[in-house]
């Protein structure tokens, strides 16, 4: 199997971004292409990022992780 024929795998990371792996092609909402030159990409989830659709870490500044939420949610 040549590289370019590999699948494409989006694997989600708790509290994270979207990692895109493989030969894959980005559109945005009016069908352009959004180039890149990397076979694995960090898509942004939280809609923080000031790098859009790229994920800059902006999730991880001051908030709690969704089981730490979770867990205060259970005690009241």
């Amino acid at each position: 199997m040549r590289s370019d024929d590999a699948p494409v795998v989006i694997t989600e990371y708790r509290d994270g971004p979207l990692l895109v792996r493989g030969n894959f092609q980005l559109i945005d909402a009016d069908g352009r292409e959004i180039p890149t030159t990397r076979k694995t990409v960090a898509l942004c989830r939280c809609g923080r990022s000031s790098q859009k659709p790229w994920c800059d870490s902006s999730h991880k500044l001051g908030r709690q992780s969704r089981r730490t939420a979770d867990l205060n949610s259970s005690t009241d």
